[in-house]
Parts: C-alpha cells; sequence; structure tokens
C-alpha cells in the first residue's frame, strides 16, 4: 500500500488538513463535526501549548501569550513573543502543522510522514522555504508546496480535460487575494495574482464591533478599556456576520457586559443585512478592483474567463456573489465549500502524487433556484410576478436561507407567498410548487416586513415558512420532492404541452372518437386542454372574428370538461384545431 499523503491548508486565521480515501477527499474532523482549526497558538496558565479554538478564545484576554496570522510573517526574520520565550514565524506554524498531522494521524490509525502544504500565489521564494521548513520542524517532509487558487481550481476541476480560464476570488479571515488560473487537461497553471494580505473577514468582523461599541457609548458606557467586553462584542460581531449570509436579520445580545455606576449594561440590538452591506461596502470595491487589475496582469479580459470560483468563508456575504455576477457577467460557483476547498484541492495533489485515482469532489447540490414572487422591476416596467431566488441554482445542500420583504398598503391583513422553482426572471414562467395566505396581520403601515425562509434538506423536501417580523405571527407549508424531474401534476402538463404541438393528430383523435374509435376519456380530457392551452398562446395573434370564435369555442370545451360530458368535445375540439391550423400556417 502507497505511504498517504495528507493535504493541508495553513491558513493565516484557519487551517485544514485532508486527505484522499478511496479515491475520494476527506477533510477531517479537528472535533466532531467540525474540520476548521483556528491559527492560533498559545500558553496556557499552566504553560502547556494551546492550538486551536483554545488559544483563540483566550487571545483578547490574554494577547500577551497568544499569537494569530503568523502566516504573514512568513519568510521575515521577526521574532514573536508568547510569555518569556521568542520564536521565529516557522517555529509557530511548526506548532500549527503538528497539531493537523496528529488531528491526521488519529483519523487514519497510521503515521503520516509527508504533506502537500499550500501557500499564496503571491509568496515570495523566501516565505516559500520558510513554510517549508515549518514542515520539516514539524516532522513532515514537505512533498510539494502549491499555491492555493491552484488547489482552489483542483478541488473544482479535478480530472478536467480541455482548457478553461478561471478566476479564483479567494476572501479568507486576514487575507484577499484574486488569481487568474489556466487549466489544460489537468495542468493548472496561476497566470496573475493580486491582492491585499491585510484585508479579510476580520475586517468585516471589525465594522459591526465598531457599530456595537458606538451603540453602546451612545448609551453612556464605554466597552474599550475592558478587555473581558471587548471580547465578548468581537465573538458576537463575528456571530453576526455568519448569521446574515443566511438571514436578513440578526438580533445581538449580551447580558451584563459591563457595569456602569453598579448598574449592569446589557447589549441588545438588532443588525440588518443591508445596514452590515453598506459598512463594508469599501472593502468589496477594493476587492473588485483587484480583479480586474489580476486580469490586466495575465492580458486577459472579463470575456476570456470560463469561471469565476468563491475561496474564503468570508466569501460566504451575499453581496460579494452579487457585485461579482454583477461586475463579470458571470455566474458564481461555490457549490465546494468555500471554507474547506484549498485543503481538498491539497489532498488531491498529494493523492495524485502518491499514485492514487482521485474522482471529482462530490456534494450534494441543488439542481435548480427555488424562490418566490414580488412587486419590482421587470424590463423596466413594475411588475408583479417578479421572480426572486432565495436558494440560487448549485448552492450545497442541507441549505436555509431568508429573505424580507414588505407590505404595499396601510394595514394590510394579508400576504400570499408562492413558491416558484426556475430561472426565468418572471416567477409565471417558472413552475409553481406551493403558495400559501398569511392572515391576520397586524394593522402595521405599509412596509410591514415579513421574512420568508426557505429551507431545503438532503431528500428534497422544502419547508417555506413566511414569519411577520414585528409580532412573530408565522405560517409554513412543506413541499416534498422538489428535486424531482416532475412535481405531482406536472407531468401531466408536460404531457399536454408536447400534444399541444401535434393539433392535426388531435383533430383526427375527435373525428375517429366520433366513430367510435375507442379512445379513452382520459387521452380526450388531456388533448381538448391541451388543445386550450395551445390556443390561449395564440389568441394574440388572430384576428377580432377569429378571437371571438376562438374564445367561445375555448369556453365550450371547458364546458365539456368541468361536466365529464366528453362526447360533446368533438365538434368544438375539430372546429378549434381548424383555425389554428390556418392561424399557424
Amino acid at each position: 500500500m502507497a505511504e498517504k499523503i495528507i493535504g493541508i491548508d495553513l491558513g493565516t486565521t484557519n487551517s485544514e488538513v485532508a486527505v484522499v480515501e478511496n479515491g475520494r477527499v476527506t477533510v477531517i474532523d479537528v472535533t466532531p463535526g467540525h474540520p476548521i482549526l483556528p491559527s492560533f497558538v498559545g500558553l496556557a496558565d499552566d504553560g502547556s501549548i494551546l492550538v486551536g479554538e483554545p488559544a483563540k478564545n483566550q487571545y483578547v484576554l490574554y494577547p500577551e501569550r497568544t499569537i494569530k496570522s503568523i502566516k504573514r510573517r512568513m519568510g521575515s526574520a521577526d521574532q514573536v513573543e508568547m510569555g518569556d520565550t521568542a520564536y521565529t514565524p516557522q517555529e509557530i506554524s511548526a506548532i500549527i502543522l503538528r497539531r493537523l498531522k496528529a488531528i491526521a494521524e488519529a483519523h487514519l490509525g497510521e503515521a503520516v510522514h509527508k504533506a502537500v502544504i499550500t501557500v499564496p500565489a503571491y509568496f515570495s521564494d523566501a516565505q516559500r522555504q520558510a513554510t517549508r521548513e515549518a514542515g520539516e520542524i514539524a516532522g513532515l517532509e514537505v512533498a510539494r508546496i502549491i499555491n492555493e487558487p491552484t488547489a482552489a481550481a483542483l478541488s473544482y476541476e479535478a480530472n478536467h480535460q480541455g482548457h478553461k480560464k478561471v478566476l479564483v476570488y479567494d476572501l479568507g479571515g486576514g487575507t484577499f487575494d484574486v488569481s487568474v488560473v489556466g487549466i489544460e487537461d489537468n495542468v493548472v497553471e496561476v497566470l496573475a495574482s493580486h491582492g491585499n494580505n491585510q484585508l479579510g473577514g476580520d475586517d468585516f468582523d471589525a465594522k459591526i464591533v465598531e457599530h456595537l461599541v458606538a451603540h453602546l457609548q451612545q448609551q453612556g458606557a464605554d466597552p474599550t478599556p475592558s478587555r473581558k467586553a471587548m471580547a465578548r462584542i468581537t465573538r458576537a460581531a463575528e456571530i453576526a456576520k455568519i448569521a446574515l449570509s443566511d438571514q436578513p436579520y440578526c438580533r445581538i445580545e449580551e447580558e451584563y457586559l459591563l457595569e456602569k455606576d453598579g448598574t449592569p449594561v446589557n447589549l441588545t440590538l438588532e443588525l440588518a443585512r443591508d445596514d452590515y452591506e453598506a459598512m463594508i461596502a469599501g472593502y468589496i470595491d477594493e476587492t473588485l478592483e483587484a480583479v480586474h487589475i489580476a486580469l490586466k496582469g495575465a492580458h486577459l479580459t472579463v470575456s476570456d474567463l470560463d469561471e469565476v470560483l468563491l475561496v474564503g468563508g468570508a466569501t460566504r456575504t451575499p453581496i460579494i456573489t452579487q457585485r461579482l455576477e454583477a461586475d463579470l457577467g458571470l455566474t458564481v460557483r461555490a457549490e465546494v465549500n468555500p471554507d474547506l476547498c484549498v485543503a481538498t484541492g491539497a489532498a488531491i495533489q498529494a493523492g495524485m502524487l502518491a499514485g492514487e485515482a482521485v474522482s471529482a469532489v462530490l456534494v450534494d447540490i441543488t439542481p435548480y433556484t427555488f424562490g418566490t414572487s414580488a412587486l419590482s422591476e421587470l424590463n423596466g416596467m413594475p411588475y408583479p410576478f417578479t421572480y426572486v431566488p432565495i436558494i440560487h441554482k448549485n448552492t450545497p445542500i442541507p441549505v436555509t436561507k431568508s429573505e424580507v420583504f414588505y407590505t404595499m398598503r396601510d394595514h394590510q391583513e394579508a400576504v400570499k407567498v408562492d413558491v416558484y422553482q426556475g430561472e426565468d426572471p418572471d416567477a409565471l414562467n417558472n413552475i409553481t410548487l406551493g403558495e400559501f395566505m398569511v392572515e391576520n396581520l397586524s394593522r402595521a403601515p405599509a412596509n410591514n416586513p415579513i421574512i420568508i425562509q426557505f429551507a431545503l434538506d438532503l431528500n428534497g423536501i422544502m419547508q417555506v415558512t413566511a414569519r411577520e417580523k414585528n409580532t412573530g405571527l408565522e405560517k409554513s407549508i412543506r413541499i416534498d420532492n422538489v428535486l424531482t424531474r416532475f412535481q405531482e401534476g406536472a407531468l401531466e402538463t408536460a404531457r399536454a404541452r408536447v400534444n399541444a404541438l401535434f393539433a392535426d393528430e388531435m383533430m383526427n383523435a375527435a373525428t375517429s372518437t366520433e366513430a367510435g374509435s375507442g379512445v379513452t376519456d382520459q387521452q380526450l380530457r388531456v388533448q381538448a386542454q391541451a388543445l386550450v392551452e395551445k390556443a390561449e398562446r395564440l389568441l394574440d395573434n388572430a384576428s377580432e372574428d377569429d378571437r371571438e370564435e376562438m374564445i367561445n369555442l375555448i369556453e365550450t370545451i371547458k364546458d365539456a370538461l368541468s361536466s365529464g360530458n366528453y362526447d360533446a368535445l368533438a365538434e368544438p375540439v375539430a372546429e378549434l384545431s381548424d383555425i389554428l391550423f390556418y392561424l399557424e400556417s
């Protein structure tokens, strides 16, 4: 058996380890259900080494004995103080790598000696050498150092045949970089990179922290002198940022945060996604500028790109996808977990080096977009059935997403929620999956917020919930099998649509029925429904006289269908078929 080679994403904020097993990549859990190791190293009260979450938890309270973001110092001659001892960046990185090595060994049940480690594309030779030395200090032979965008591209495009130009947009916790990558028959090459190694999700957190501190200061309480209070605010800000990726509002509550004049000060504040996105808009602008600088460096234009891949947990913020798609005119891919795709790619490269057959990464995704409809602008005009996607196509499942909508009138008592599947901006051109009413709304002015939530599980069961934000009034619907090709009734509708294309056969069928050909009532009903549907589509093309006759015939057919009088169908079906034949010819 070939020796296992592990893949490691040694990140500024977080790190992960992965391995190929039986041809598939496994990102190994650090703790049950959690494969991410925070890139923090610290000393506990008793002098023992803390790595990961325990070190992160003590950072704000004891920064003098905790180290973070050591990756930014790799390749420098700097030393960092931890307790009473100075360490090189390689030594601190080695502590993280050693922990990841131990996690992999515990999972595999065997010793691990080799690893593929990823680095940013902009890393210099000195930084790459320092990373290799960190691996050796940790007891690992570094089989290869590969670029992070290369690893990300591999996670999406393992075993790719043909030629592609891909933009990799990597926004992690502490750094941002964008790379243009060329893929040619499984060979991945970075053509150009640009970024900012001082920009990341931590800066998004800092904007929320500023907002929370300002809120408290307006109440006459200043938390900044208290390390403990600031630690809690920082953690609350990170949790809020994550929550706002999937919902339009987040309530932040921290009880007894500090004291003022002997009285407890509590933090209670609701943060809207729109407000949060406004806070970070300047950062997003900077990343989009970097995209075009990277394209220029690769001597390419937007039209040369085939795909855009998202990497890094901070890319879950919805405004990033929206701005990228609007700017580039390409659908962004994010079906591989953006936190884990670099480690996944590193493991794929490691598996290839070990001579293992590596399959493409399998991810459960929704093949369709699901959403609702609302009054908005379509083609420059107000339209009441504008499609509003909530769960986008290719989203990994299970998934829960929500958006906020607003009532149109003062004292509006009810709203209707329609659920659609499809991609057309006109909701009526998509497939209707269900509908329900939320009644007895409060007597509120117009713009009363209603939160619509879609939750889709691995079994294709969709739970759609509408909640009046101010009162908590809630109504929901469950829709089964939304991932199957045809819903209940949809197969019959599809059959009717196809039958409508064959008006002549329907006329003949009606004639033969008159002669007692044995056509079943069910067949007659479907044929007649299809003919009516086709006629209604062609009404606008008919002259005034023909239109009036068509409407009369349509009503006659509908009356016969509703009463079950199939014997009365032959004559109107034949006449309507004749009119449609002449209309189309």
